[in-house]
């Protein structure tokens, strides 16, 4: 059942109501501070004074205040969510306090159903699938290291009502573009995301682990199987995404950690169901068989966590 709250007094000047103070969301947020947005962090369980953003040997930082409950966070131009796609249940409350006609949510999460998560909880705002292409890890609350990955940091639809999002976001120092194209975006990052996420996370490696052969062509196949699968969904793919998507994994920085790495280092359940369980629902719906992927979902499914999941972890 979803609520419906009044709207409060417009902000001064542009807020944003981070929903998920992990690494994604602090690069993103810490982008809009740069471009003269106040950040409103919610539900922080171990609260900061300022928001660190690493990138090489530079640190930028700014202010942030803190929202301690839903009902306090007031007006704000934009919510970001930025928790694992399994953890939105767990932030249901703030999300559903932008349950208001022309609120804008914009959801950084990884896999698929962006909208229909958000939508469970507040219908009458607006959803905003974020793509997002940095690694990022955070070090400590408020704090998270950046690093870039080709040419693009993050890509949103290309609508209207998010142009001063992207105008931001672009002036914060993040390389954002639009498209007109959603699925095939969201698709391509899934091809990815697909083989990354969990060939990290099983072998307990960082992302050089793809520059093995034998785990590259594991990967690569993988990425066939969704291949298929997006394109049934209506991406508009070819088996030269693939060899791309295989060569800019293979461009990340070695050191680099994904998120389920970080998540099983840290005994934390995994982001499994939104990337290849989500994938394995769309092959059913369309009578695809995807094995590796199948495989790949027993897999994680049999990784049990060690401590609660956690709305505010790392990304």
């Amino acid at each position: 059942m979803s609520t419906h709250t009044a709207p409060g007094p417009a902000p001064a000047r542009p807020t944003v109501a981070l929903i998920g103070a992990g690494a994604v969301g602090l690069v993103m947020a810490g982008a809009l501070a740069r471009a003269g947005w106040e950040v409103r962090v919610c539900g922080a369980r171990a609260p900061f004074a300022r928001l660190d953003v690493t990138e090489g040997a530079d640190t930028t930082a700014c202010a942030v205040t803190h929202a301690h409950t839903a009902a306090n966070v007031g007006a704000c131009t934009l919510a970001i969510v930025a928790v694992k796609a399994h953890q939105t249940a767990d932030v249901a409350g703030w999300i559903a306090a932008f349950n208001q006609p022309g609120r804008r949510i914009l959801v950084a999460q990884n896999g698929l159903e962006h909208r229909a998560r958000i939508a469970a909880y507040a219908p009458e705002a607006s959803a905003v699938p974020a793509i997002v292409y940095f690694n990022a890890e955070r070090l400590a609350p408020g704090h998270t290291v950046l690093r870039r990955i080709g040419a693009v940091d993050i890509c949103l639809p290309a609508q209207a009502d998010v142009q001063d999002v992207v105008q931001a976001l672009q002036q914060g120092g993040l390389r954002t573009q639009t498209t007109a194209d959603m699925t095939t975006i969201v698709w391509t990052k899934l091809l990815a995301n697909s083989a990354a996420n969990p060939l990290t996370a099983l072998s307990g490696r960082t992302t050089g682990v793809l520059h093995d052969p034998a785990l590259a062509a594991s990967a690569r196949q993988i990425m066939v199987e969704v291949l298929r699968v997006g394109q049934a969904e209506g991406a508009a793919l070819t088996e030269q995404h693939v060899d791309e998507s295989l060569a800019w994994l293979q461009s990340v920085p070695p050191q680099s950690m994904t998120s389920m790495l970080q998540d099983r280092q840290a005994g934390r359940l995994l982001e499994y169901d939104a990337i290849t369980g989500a994938i394995v629902r769309a092959a059913e719906r369309h009578g695809l068989d995807v094995p590796l992927n199948r495989l790949l979902l027993g897999l994680l499914r049999a990784i049990r966590p060690t401590q609660g999941a956690g709305h505010s972890g790392p990304r």
